[in-house]
Parts: C-alpha cells; sequence; structure tokens
C-alpha cells in the first residue's frame, strides 16, 4: 500500500526545483536521489535527482521536471512510497488518516481534527472546536496521548488555557 510521503509545493527557481510539505517524520530516509516515487494525480513515475534542505524548507528536483514551467504544471501533486514494515508502529500514524477523528477531553466531546500542518520540529493539529473556533494542537504525547483510528477518537489532555475561549 503506498502512503502519502511529500506534497509538491511552489517552484524554486528555474531548474524545475520544489519546495516540499513533507509528510513523513524521515524525509532523509525516504526522499532518497535515485529512486523513484509514485504520483497523485498520476502523471507516471518521478525518480529524484536532488533533495537539499534550503533554511528550514526541503527542496527536491526530479529527472522528470526540467524547468520551472513543467514544475508549475505538476504542483500540489503528492508523492507516494511503499508503506514499510516500521510504519505499523503502535505510534506511528499517516497524518491523513487523524483527519476527522472526533476529539475528547476525559469523556468530553471537545471538537473533531479537521487538518494536520506538517512541521520540522512538530506537527499542528487543526481542532474544530465544539464552539466553531479552530484551535492548533501540538501533535506531542503531553497534549495527545492517545490516538484510536479504529475508534475515530483522539484524546488530549490539554495545558491550561489551551482551549479556552478568547
Amino acid at each position: 500500500m503506498d502512503m502519502v510521503i511529500a506534497r509538491l509545493g511552489k517552484p524554486h527557481g528555474i531548474r524545475g526545483e520544489f519546495t516540499v510539505e513533507v509528510r513523513t517524520d524521515r524525509p532523509d530516509e525516504r526522499l532518497v536521489p535515485g529512486m523513484t516515487y509514485a504520483t497523485d494525480p498520476d502523471i507516471g513515475e518521478l525518480t529524484l535527482k536532488s533533495s537539499r534542505w534550503h533554511r528550514d524548507r526541503l527542496l527536491l528536483a526530479f529527472d522528470e521536471v526540467p524547468d520551472r514551467t513543467r514544475a508549475e504544471e505538476i504542483r500540489n501533486t503528492l508523492i507516494l512510497a511503499e508503506q514499510d514494515d516500521d510504519a505499523n508502529e503502535d505510534d506511528a500514524w499517516a497524518l491523513d488518516d487523524l483527519i476527522g477523528l472526533t476529539a475528547y477531553v476525559g469523556e468530553d466531546v471537545v471538537g473533531e481534527i479537521v487538518d494536520v500542518t506538517s512541521g520540522t520540529a512538530q506537527d499542528l493539529l487543526h481542532l474544530k472546536h465544539t464552539d466553531g473556533r479552530e484551535i492548533l494542537i501540538p501533535f506531542v504525547t503531553a497534549i495527545v496521548p492517545e490516538v484510536d483510528t479504529d475508534s475515530g477518537r483522539i484524546v488530549l489532555t490539554p495545558p491550561s488555557g489551551l482551549l479556552d475561549a478568547e
């Protein structure tokens, strides 16, 4: 089964390089020059030519993308890789699997996870609170001790003030 490991963002420069929204916790292992990747939508396989960090952004270039024009055409394409056995660890989830989970504090429903932002230090869960506000929740064990995708439930132990109305 394939999993999303990156989304191609804005072109960077004129030689077909992209900024990338990383969707894996191991980009240096999964995004290796010479490897080929499936795409969604399917535009054919892409072979990674180069991978480098520029400030806090990962930049990728592919053999099949010779210039900025082609990079603009395939912007927002998802890069897919085969899911390996390590991805089945109890504390690892595909970020897309978290969207739609009902969030609880204790036994009280406090909202629903509507999006996830992948960050360099940690991911952020976008909680649509029951009162309509969107609250960013750091996806760390201290605040999110339990995730059960099978039952559609995520348990939060937010620090004081995180969920309070402004």
